[in-house]
Parts: structure tokens; C-alpha cells; sequence
């Protein structure tokens, strides 16, 4: 396969993951009634873990102990990151939660060029403010307001979602990607589990409906999403990845249009434009070559 191919399959993966976020929102609606969160993180990260190690059963060897520091610590930066985003929802809005979480957007290009040595250009930057600029269109109905137990911690929720984005593009271009991924579900789940314990009551009296949430999640928004995710980015650039991944708040808000009977306002229409906009400046710069390892 030539590497502008593959450059765009992984473009593809990338939109799918998107997509595949996009839609627990939907899934999820009714599920936190019933399953404490961390609990929920324990869960998918779990199950998620054991598929791809499944999966990977005959190429268990390659598990060395690069793999498995890396994995650990690029699922130690999604626990954190879900862990930062959880609480602090409980202080603010979805709508800002969403907005705030995609700081990471801007953060990753900087970040990529720490980890890689590979200067962001001005097209990277202004798309990733523009992209910044959509989602917050799309998500905020009125003024921000700052709290550090709201907004705060959901902004460094924001940081180590761009930390893993990063770190992944770093480490997981020499490592199989499958089973990376399995260890960071796993150490992500050590993780979930022990905040589950020290927070909440355990419960396993799951309706039927929740069971095919939990399922759907696990195996589709977690498992394959975050395949797709590492793969994509290993065949790719981190700056491109974040853009495309940020596409999740559009597919969340098209999830609530369809199933939901919601109409979108003006502002969230211009916002959807400013996303496009975003990314086609990221993808069609002038002089752009095509990356491929």
C-alpha cells in the first residue's frame, strides 16, 4: 500500500472513532442512571482490554517491556483525562464540558512537536483554534463562567487527553498497536476500578437495555473506536488526528438531530461550518505532502 493510501485509511479510522464517540452520547443517555461512572469505566476498559488481548492471542510474545511501560503510561494519561473530566462535570455543563475538553485540539500540535521535534506550521495552529472556535459554537449556550472544581479540572482533563494523543503518535509507531492498546485499557481500568472503590457503591443490577448499552460500549466505543484511534495516528500526524477526533461533538450533536428530533440552532450550523473549515485548511494547505512511516 503507498503511503498516500495509507494516509488515507487512516484518515477513514480517525472519522469512524469520531463517529463511534459521537454516538454514546446517544447510547449513554439512560445508562449512568443505572451504573455508577467510574464503575462504567471500569467496565469498558476492562472487557475492552481482554478483547484485543483475545484478538492478539498468537502475537502475545511481542508484549516486551516497552510495550507494556508505554501502554501503561498512555493509559494512566486516558484515566486521568476521563477521571479530570468526570468531576469536573459535575460542576459545569455537557455543553462546556465538551467545549473545554477539546482544548486539546490546540495543546496536541504543541505537544506533538515535544514528544517528536516536528514544528507545528501556521496552518496547524489556526485550524486548531478554528476547530476550537466550531465546537465552541456548537457547545456553549451563554457565557463561560470559571470555577476550578468545574471548568478547572475539565481543562486538565483536556491536557492529558492531548498528552495521550501525543504519546501515542510518539511510542506507538515501532510497537504493535493492538496490544498497546490493550495495556493502556487495562492500566486504565487499575485505575477506574480503584476510584470506583473508594467512591462508590458497587452494583450489578443491570436491565436488559443497559447490559446492550454496556456491550455496545465496550466493544464498539471502546475496543474499536480506540483501535482505529492509535492506528490512525500512527499513519498519520498527531496535529491531523486531533482535528478529525474533535469531529466527535458534530457527530454527537447529528446523533441527538436524529434520534432525538433536535434542530440545530443557526449558531451550532455556523459552528459545524467552522469544524469543516478547520479541518480542510489542516488537510488542503498549500504545499502539504502526505505523511506515511
Amino acid at each position: 500500500m503507498t503511503d498516500r493510501k495509507r494516509a488515507a485509511l487512516a484518515r477513514l479510522m480517525l472519522f469512524t472513532g469520531a463517529i463511534l464517540w459521537g454516538s454514546s452520547y446517544f447510547v449513554l443517555k439512560n445508562t449512568l442512571d443505572e451504573v455508577p461512572l467510574f464503575l462504567l469505566l471500569s467496565i469498558r476498559f476492562f472487557f475492552a482490554g481482554l478483547i484485543l488481548l483475545a484478538v492478539r492471542a498468537p502475537y502475545l510474545r511481542r508484549l516486551n517491556r516497552r510495550c507494556l511501560g508505554t501502554g501503561a503510561l498512555t493509559g494512566l494519561f486516558l484515566a486521568l483525562a476521563y477521571i479530570f473530566q468526570t468531576v469536573g462535570l459535575t460542576n459545569t455543563t455537557p455543553g462546556t464540558s465538551a467545549f473545554l475538553t477539546t482544548v486539546y485540539c490546540v495543546l496536541v500540535p504543541f505537544l506533538s512537536f515535544a514528544f517528536t521535534k516536528r514544528r507545528p506550521d501556521g496552518y496547524n495552529i489556526v485550524a486548531a483554534i478554528a476547530c476550537l472556535a466550531g465546537i465552541g459554537l456548537i457547545s456553549l449556550d451563554t457565557g463561560l463562567r470559571f470555577t476550578f472544581s468545574g471548568e478547572g479540572l475539565t481543562l486538565i482533563g483536556g491536557v492529558f487527553f492531548a498528552l495521550q494523543i501525543a504519546a501515542v503518535e510518539k511510542w506507538c509507531a515501532d510497537e504493535d498497536v493492538i496490544l498497546h492498546t490493550a495495556i493502556q485499557f487495562l492500566t486504565a481500568f487499575a485505575v477506574c476500578f480503584a476510584c470506583s472503590l473508594a467512591t462508590e457503591t458497587p452494583t450489578v443490577n443491570f436491565s436488559g437495555r443497559t447490559l446492550l448499552a454496556l456491550v455496545y460500549i465496550t466493544v464498539f466505543v471502546t475496543a474499536l473506536a480506540f483501535v482505529l484511534m492509535n492506528i490512525g495516528i500512527k499513519y498519520t500526524t498527531a496535529n491531523t488526528s486531533s482535528l478529525i477526533l474533535s469531529t466527535e461533538a458534530v457527530f454527537g450533536v447529528a446523533f441527538s438531530m436524529l434520534f432525538y428530533r433536535e434542530r440545530p440552532s443557526l449558531q451550532e450550523m455556523i459552528g459545524f461550518a467552522v469544524i469543516l473549515a478547520a479541518v480542510l485548511l489542516s488537510e488542503l494547505k498549500p504545499g502539504k505532502k502526505t505523511p506515511g512511516r
